[in-house]
C-alpha cells in the first residue's frame, strides 16, 4: 500500500500547479483523501479533502476559492489544483488517506489518516 505525491515546484506569486496523490495496493475511491501541508517551522495543517463515499469536499478557509480537489477513479489518483498562489502557500505537500467519513470539524484532523505519502515541495515565488 502506497500514495505517492508528485507535481510540486516552482512557480511565481499568482501561478498555478496542479499536485497528484497516487495510489497503489488499494482503491482510492474507499478512502477520504485529504492533502496536508507544512511549512519551516510551522505546523502542519488540512488543507483540503475529498470524503469517501460521496464525494463531499472540504477546504481550509486560507485556500477556498483558490484551491481544487477532485479525484480520478479511473487512474486511481486524488488531484489538487493550485491556482493564485501566494508565497505562504509554500510548504510541503502530503497527501493522506483514511478510511473514515469525517465532518467539517474532524478533517484536518491527522490521527484518523492510515497512510500519507512523502510529500512534494511547492514553493511561491514573490
Amino acid at each position: 500500500v502506497q500514495l505517492q505525491a508528485s507535481g510540486g515546484g516552482l512557480v511565481q506569486t499568482g501561478g498555478s500547479l496542479r499536485v497528484s496523490c497516487a495510489a497503489s495496493g488499494f482503491s482510492l475511491d474507499y478512502y477520504t483523501i485529504s492533502w496536508f501541508r507544512q511549512a519551516p517551522g510551522k505546523e502542519r495543517e488540512g488543507v483540503s479533502c475529498i470524503r469517501r463515499n460521496d464525494g463531499y469536499k472540504y477546504y481550509a478557509r486560507s485556500v477556498k476559492g483558490r484551491f481544487i480537489i477532485s479525484r480520478d477513479n479511473a487512474k486511481n489518483t486524488v488531484y489538487l489544483q493550485m491556482n493564485n498562489l501566494q508565497p505562504e502557500d509554500t510548504a510541503v505537500y502530503y497527501c493522506a488517506a483514511g478510511v473514515h467519513s469525517p465532518i467539517q470539524s474532524s478533517w484536518a484532523n491527522p490521527g484518523p489518516y492510515d497512510y500519507w505519502g512523502q510529500g512534494t515541495q511547492v514553493t511561491v515565488s514573490s
